[in-house]
């Protein structure tokens, strides 16, 4: 009998039925569709023997005047710069502790005491400088000078541990100055109850308020530096038994009360610094108070990963930390590899920039800086409003004055509650909020710039869900995928359900899309419910015009070793540069000491090979597969109406290096495994012509795929021998 062609529109459909969507492919995995024809993707090499600290959460890459070319990459405890092959530690310092103390004990962990609150926190980092030892512990200066270590524990507001490598003889004294890295933020965004979940500096829950009856000095005891109880103007309302207090910004906790008055005091508790309060002070009810890494006991707080805005003005990178602060970093400057982002390089200040910012772009025609979810008082964090834009004067990224004779300026957005994100498009700067669309557009004076709401009910579900090519964006929300080209369009999508069934949209800003205009394809890796991290990704082919269905050519995965969490397309660099992260892992750069639960974030470049090759430069095996929904005999008497015989098929493949597995699975009724049977997979080469079967049923499906390590193809149309084979 003659073969029978069965043709599958390019692309996977998950929201039909296995008999509705014959026709279609229901399930891949590291596979595109080229001219309508499903092909395993190209692989990937490390460009470092180096794995980087922490899980990096932005890539930006830009040229100097020189024609050199930078990587920024931003991770949640480090800014980074790659550039000719290697990495460089650019990230910014917080303010220097000086002369502090050593106290070894003999083990390897090593407490160090500071004259003031250090407001450290568990897992930042802190580089050690001037360093003398006290006499007696065996070991040498230079094992700590110019180190980085990682904060373990922090007992006190003035204690802080770390761990060394090897144990010291127990003796206390020495100096080191400190200098503490700018902190980022965590791995993982955190929402609900639980540990670790509030803010950086804590949240107070349900407060009731009272007022000091009598002056407390700045000790560790009570009224006046001698009591060890603090008398208030009433305790109503307040825990009988172990509360907490806040008096401005100290939390003192108690054991009980008697009369008006606090008992078992204890001062300068959570992080913070005992101080002087006056009589008449506010006394605050801090009992549900909830810090980082604190049991939250009411109400649910969403704690973001620590992010990072990176763009260039310029050949000068500039750098905020999501909600904080702006640096720059100069590659104009002479000794450029060895100087690190800050608040003023080489005539760059950003000190007048906002503290307390979501999100900043340069705007690359008008050349204004511009703030998305910012401070309403430059300098006071406690103005930041979510929803509120500032840009600075134009070609000075340091000037926000309004003033008649320049071009800085303000607005307020409306709907939503925050700006999550923003991109520079072909005529105008888009702003999303979690609601809603605007255009940003220069207009000149007096404005400056215009806005104008372009979409509602289509938020952004994170910072980095949204990508422009072309002039026309694409974005995922929490109910959708979407894109604009002059108007907001709901992107009809055949794996929606799949996609937004599992998602956990509270970990929306961990989401990552990536453009490849190599292939005019479209990723976003989102984590699942139950995942801390990225685990899955979902693919729109935005070039694909062959497809015979309304719903677009869409693909899946979930190949562990396919999520990523940074991408930066083929323009600066040849070929995409991206970024993984293993939670489990450790990384090598920077060099750490007493490292522990960071994880480790490996680069690479795609599109090249037909594997993954790590950077201790072994070969990870890279699969592919692609499953077809069922199929049936087509009879006059209709689809499925008789059983079909399947004697051979002919192996029809485009590109075939190496193997490839080619598995059968026969069914007498749709989606019944009762009734299906597999014929084990058949391993075909380019010299294959045909193989020979024995199957039997109503539907029959076919699964293309590699488990080896230099294989590659491109699958064409399936060509089989069908015959009727009776109605029952």
């Amino acid at each position: 009998m003659a073969l029978t062609q069965i043709k599958f529109a390019p692309g996977v459909d998950k929201q039909d039925t296995s008999v509705g969507a014959i026709g279609r492919w229901v399930d891949s995995d590291n596979v595109r569709w080229r001219y309508g024809l499903p092909e395993k993707v190209g692989g990937w090499q490390s460009l470092l023997t180096d794995s980087m600290v922490g899980v990096a959460r932005k890539q930006h890459a830009f040229v100097d005047t020189e024609g050199n070319r930078y990587i920024a990459i931003g991770t949640d405890k480090f800014l980074l710069l790659f550039f000719e092959g290697q990495l460089f530690d650019i990230t910014p310092l917080s303010t220097t502790i000086s002369s502090a103390t050593f106290t070894f004990n003999g083990s390897t962990t090593i407490t160090i005491t500071t004259s003031s609150a250090h407001n450290l926190e568990e897992g930042d980092i802190v580089l050690f400088d001037s360093v003398t030892l006290p006499g007696g512990t065996g070991l040498n200066a230079s094992d700590f000078e110019d180190k980085l270590f990682q904060v373990i524990t922090t007992p006190t507001s003035t204690t802080f541990t770390v761990t060394f490598t090897s144990s010291g003889s127990a003796a206390s004294g020495g100096s080191v100055d400190l200098k503490p890295y700018e902190r980022v933020g965590p791995a993982a965004q955190t929402y609900g109850y639980g540990y670790g979940i509030s803010q950086y500096g804590g949240t107070v829950q349900g407060a009731q308020t009272t007022t000091l009856d009598g002056a407390l000095a700045a000790d560790t005891n009570g009224n006046n530096g001698s009591a060890t109880q603090i008398r208030l103007t009433s305790t109503t309302g307040f825990p009988s038994s172990g509360g907490t207090i806040a008096i401005a910004n100290e939390l003192i906790t108690y054991t009980g009360i008697a009369g008006a008055e606090l008992t078992g005091i204890s001062r300068a508790q959570k992080g913070t610094s005992s101080a002087i309060h006056s009589d008449g002070a506010t006394v605050t009810n801090a009992s549900e108070f909830s810090g980082w890494g604190d049991a939250v006991d009411a109400g649910t707080i969403t704690l973001e990963p620590g992010l990072w805005s990176l763009s260039n003005f310029g050949q000068v990178l500039v750098a905020t930390i999501a909600n904080g602060k702006t640096f720059t970093w100069n590659a104009g400057d002479a000794a450029r590899l060895s100087v690190r982002a800050s608040t003023s390089t080489s005539g760059f200040a950003t000190t007048n920039n906002p503290t307390a910012t979501r999100s900043t772009l340069i705007s690359p025609t008008t050349r204004h800086l511009i703030h998305f979810g910012t401070e309403t008082t430059i300098g006071s964090a406690a103005t930041q409003d979510d929803m509120f834009i500032r840009f600075s004067e134009q070609e000075d990224i340091n000037d926000y004055s309004i003033l008649a004779t320049n071009t800085a300026g303000s607005q307020r957005l409306q709907d939503g509650t925050k700006i999550m994100g923003a991109l520079v498009a072909k005529e105008n700067i888009l702003v999303w909020t979690d609601n809603a669309l605007y255009t940003m557009k220069f207009v000149g004076a007096p404005f400056t710039f215009g806005f104008e709401q372009v979409g509602t009910n289509c938020g952004l579900i994170g910072k980095n869900a949204a990508i422009e090519i072309d002039g026309v964006a694409y974005w995922m929300g929490s109910n959708g995928f979407f894109s604009f080209d002059g108007t907001v369009n709901t992107l009809p999508c055949s794996v929606e359900d799949y996609v937004y069934d599992d998602i956990d949209t509270t970990k929306g800003q961990q989401v990552c899309a990536g453009i490849n205009n190599l292939f005019t394809e479209v990723t976003w890796w989102y984590p699942t419910s139950g995942s801390s991290f990225n685990n899955r990704y979902v693919v729109y082919n935005y070039g694909v015009t062959n497809n015979p269905l309304p719903m677009g050519n869409w693909y899946t995965g979930v190949n562990t070793n396919s999520i990523r969490t940074t991408w930066i397309d083929s323009l600066v660099y040849p070929k995409p540069y991206a970024t993984a992260y293993d939670s489990s892992g450790t990384g090598t750069f920077p060099s750490v000491i007493g490292e522990t639960g960071l994880g480790k974030s490996v680069l690479f470049e795609h599109e090249t090979g037909t594997d993954q090759v790590n950077p201790d430069g072994s070969v990870t095996t890279l699969t592919s597969f692609v499953q077809s929904y069922d199929f049936s005999l087509q009879t006059d008497q209709g689809s499925a109406e008789y059983f079909l015989a399947m004697r051979r098929f002919l192996p029809n493949f485009k590109i075939l290096q190496g193997n490839a597995d080619v598995t059968i699975s026969i069914a007498d009724y749709p989606a019944d495994p009762n009734t299906a049977t597999t014929l084990s997979p058949f391993t075909v080469n380019s010299s294959t012509t045909k193989v020979d079967t024995r199957a039997r049923g109503r539907y029959a499906a076919v699964k293309i795929e590699n488990t080896g390590a230099a294989e590659s193809w491109r699958f064409g149309t399936f060509q089989a021998d069908l015959q009727p084979d009776g109605r029952r």
